[in-house]
């Protein structure tokens, strides 16, 4: 790949100041050559044009590991070997899918893929593994949507806001295993911003993955899938310079974890939220090696089934999606809307479409359903799962953002309530005067901490997380108290 032309060197000198990043680029493709691991002889086969072994630390072969080239699939053998019968004008990136049973590196990952090439006839690709001390049963999965940094002021934000909160939370859970991912949108058309970008996300000292957003893009292309000449450039080459293919999966635990674009991409910032018929086959093969029944966390960029907005962002081609994930117990998680929804659209799926990182675009603190800026912390013990949002620089207990009356325009008699992790199995009651009075009302309104930000300027978008009460004129005290669905009561008592 040609080197990628630096153009805003003021932005790197600044983050070199500011992060002291001491990550070269160079170092990216180096941990994706083709130096062996092992001292084996794999013999090559007619029509395998990529091969190569799988060993533990001790080089001990491993059996079993689930290989793939974005299209073929196979498990090395009892020797630790594979084959793929490659297309290498294609097939950019050789993965294996890393095991429960072993280690995943504290940083950006980047040890589960090795870069193809077109001119070697066989690609000798190998793989080294690092047996756990321990099961990794109990886990804390950080999802993290939309850091959308697009300047040398947003990484700055991105810094001292989102970075310093994850690393705060990492801190209150040193005593279990971490891992993070970011569901796109990682910058803002900013291909530049890849190199400090990910020196940051480095910084967090944790395993960190990644999802393509449609900002994720070199906009003077079409993606691999709509370019027709393969051996040239293509939309998401930069992106996977730094991160890696873009569909790819990994084990944590019961956990099968899966990252997938969903972004049909074409030059000049034109696409569509979909998935492609290849990837769906992706998906199926892929699956076929998890025992049905297992929990999955699908970590795309667009949501899959958002009722608000009547639905726009969501990926075209859901119900394909939904018939495949069938049988097993699916976690979605998104970004891309830049708005809080969860959705359950059949049973056994849940869909977070998590607030973004940068709120609605770092214009200030919230997203555009008035979420505040944050990320979702989800704690694993075995198949079960509970997750709860975390507000940047808000302590874990700040759930929902109360209105006395007169200070949401719209509703200028109620008192409302903004619960932006809100689902159906929620329980929103209030108390008058120590009394309670009963359920809240749901509606539905563009949010005022939004609207304040903008100006006082409305977008348009309605929320559906919005509950209001009307308090009798002599009130002196409303509580609002919200039970989710893990049985965690959240309250907030405010004086009129």
């Amino acid at each position: 790949m040609k080197k990628y032309i630096i153009k805003h060197c003021s932005i790197f000198l600044f983050i070199s100041i500011l992060f002291s990043a001491n990550i070269n680029a160079g170092n990216y493709y180096d941990i994706m050559s083709s130096t062996l691991v092992a001292n084996v002889d794999v013999a090559n086969k007619l029509g395998m044009t990529v091969k190569g072994v799988v060993v533990d630390d001790s080089n001990k072969p491993v059996a079993g590991v689930v290989v793939n080239d974005g299209e073929n699939f196979t498990a090395t053998d009892a020797s630790g070997i594979y084959y793929l019968p490659s297309n290498l004008a294609r097939c950019k990136y050789v993965r294996i899918s890393i095991p429960a049973d072993y280690e995943i590196e504290k940083n950006v990952v980047s040890s589960f893929y090795s870069k193809l090439s077109n001119k070697e006839d066989v690609n000798r690709r190998d793989f080294k593994l690092k047996k756990r001390k321990s099961n990794s049963n109990e886990f804390v999965f950080l999802a993290i949507s939309d850091p959308q940094v697009k300047s040398k002021a947003h990484l700055a934000r991105l810094d001292s806001e989102t970075i310093a909160d994850l690393k705060q939370t990492i801190r209150e859970n040193r005593t279990k295993n971490i891992y993070a991912i970011t569901l796109g949108d990682n910058v803002f058309d900013e291909m530049e911003l890849f190199e400090p970008y990910r020196a940051m996300l480095s910084s967090l000292s944790v395993p960190v993955f990644s999802v393509i957003g449609n900002h994720d893009f070199d906009l003077r292309y079409n993606d691999l899938h709509n370019t027709k000449d393969s051996s040239g450039n293509y939309a998401e080459e930069i992106y996977e310079s730094y991160f890696g293919p873009a569909d790819y999966s990994f084990n944590i635990g019961n956990i099968h974890v899966v990252a997938m674009k969903n972004i049909d991409y074409f030059a000049g910032k034109k696409y569509t939220e979909r998935f492609t018929p290849e990837q769906f086959e992706w998906l199926k093969k892929d699956l076929s090696y998890v025992k049905p029944g297992t929990t999955v966390f699908l970590n795309v960029h667009a949501p899959t089934s958002n009722k608000s907005s009547e639905g726009s962002g969501n990926s075209k081609n859901t119900p394909e999606l939904l018939d495949i994930l069938k049988g097993y117990k699916v976690h979605i998680f998104s970004g891309h809307t830049h708005f809080y929804e969860n959705e359950e659209p059949v049973a056994g799926i849940y869909d977070h479409n998590i607030g973004a990182a940068c709120g609605a675009w770092w214009a200030g603190s919230v997203n555009r359903c008035g979420a505040p800026n944050g990320y979702l912390v989800v704690n694993v013990k075995g198949d079960d799962v509970k997750w709860h949002y975390k507000s940047t620089g808000k302590d874990n207990s700040y759930q929902f953002r109360i209105y006395k009356p007169g200070e949401f325009a719209t509703q200028a008699d109620y008192l409302v309530a903004n619960i932006w992790d809100w689902d159906s199995s929620y329980q929103v009651k209030w108390y008058e005067d120590g009394k309670l009075r009963g359920t809240m009302e749901q509606f539905d309104d563009e949010d005022q901490d939004f609207i304040t930000m903008k100006k006082g300027k409305a977008t348009g978008y309605h929320t559906l997380h919005l509950f209001r009460v009307k308090p009798n004129k002599d009130a002196k005290k409303i509580t609002v108290e919200v039970k989710n669905r893990f049985g965690e009561t959240f309250s907030e008592s405010v004086k009129l």
